[in-house]
């Protein structure tokens, strides 16, 4: 193996750039404006994009529309459409109603800029990097507070709209304290990473779930009414109790306790129903943990 000599330049070939790999889609990154950095992918369905909440891409500023704006794919290409916006949606700063998008495109929805990049760009590996590394927790995997928030803010704008069921849970580990104190911190970080995996064995494909504290996550349960998400948070709360756990030297149980909420004319938004469950997952430790209970 030859040595590397500091001082010397060396010729190399031309590269090709990174791999395109299939998994990589489509999507509008805002880069200017409120809402900096948020991001959303275009895939089967037309994303919409204004201040409600319901919006795929939600840009809480009063120079955006309530729906200012749609995105989709068709044939291979990709489109937008202004829906009738007070401030227009401009394409590289030209006012449109209905154009093609190219990579690199930038669209102005009222004070904020948006770039388009297609799911052939060289730099969407990277934006799909950063997207995962701003809204996901690197421990667990799970959607982070701010990110989980925020989804379940326009999933219930969208279940208010069309009176879907719509229920809430708080997850927390048993003596988690515990577990820190006696094993030290690594084992319990390798703890709540087994849990989560245990977790998403699961969950449904529509479950969304955050890491919302410490030792606390947050389940939104799409389409299910009371009855049924009792029974769908015991088969998790039973699923952790019988997982194997590692590092071996973890000589006890470990249990999680759950307090549930469900979306009614009573606890239409997220802090009712965060408040609801809150108070539920204080009585399911306060009745001996290792259960789910249910708040009104």
């Amino acid at each position: 193996m030859s040595k590397f000599d500091p001082d010397t330049t060396q010729r190399t070939l031309l590269s090709a750039g990174p791999d395109k790999p299939g998994s990589l889609v489509a999507c509008v990154v805002v880069i200017h404006g409120a809402g900096l950095g948020k991001r959303v992918d275009i895939r089967d369905t037309p994303v919409v994009i204004g201040r409600e909440h319901e919006s795929d891409l939600h840009i809480l500023h009063p120079s955006v529309s309530r729906r200012h704006c749609e995105i989709w794919a068709e044939n291979g290409r990709y489109r937008v459409r202004d829906l009738g916006s007070t401030n227009a949606t401009r394409l590289n700063d030209r006012v449109v109603g209905v154009a093609d998008l190219a990579d690199g495109d930038h669209l102005t929805v009222g004070e904020s800029i948006l770039k388009f990049i297609s799911d052939a760009s060289v730099e969407a590996r990277y934006h799909e990097e950063v997207h995962q590394l701003a809204s996901h927790d690197g421990l667990t995997g799970f959607y982070n507070r701010r990110q989980f928030v925020e989804l379940v803010d326009r999933e219930l704008a969208r279940a208010a709209r069309t009176d879907a069921a719509m229920a809430f849970a708080i997850l927390d580990v048993d003596l988690f304290k515990r577990i820190n104190d006696t094993h030290g911190h690594p084992v319990g970080d390798q703890v709540l990473k087994q849990i989560a995996a245990t977790v998403r064995t699961v969950l449904r494909p529509q479950d969304i779930a955050g890491r919302i504290g410490g030792e606390e996550f947050g389940l939104l349960l799409p389409d299910l009414e009371r009855e049924a998400a009792l029974v769908h948070m015991q088969q998790i709360r039973e699923a952790v109790a019988a997982a194997t756990w590692s590092p071996a030297l973890i000589g006890e149980p470990i249990t999680i306790s759950i307090g549930l909420a469900v979306r009614d004319t009573q606890h239409p938004d997220r802090a009712n129903l965060m408040r609801v469950a809150d108070h539920a997952l204080y009585r399911a430790k306060q009745e001996g943990r290792n259960r789910v209970l249910c708040g009104n």
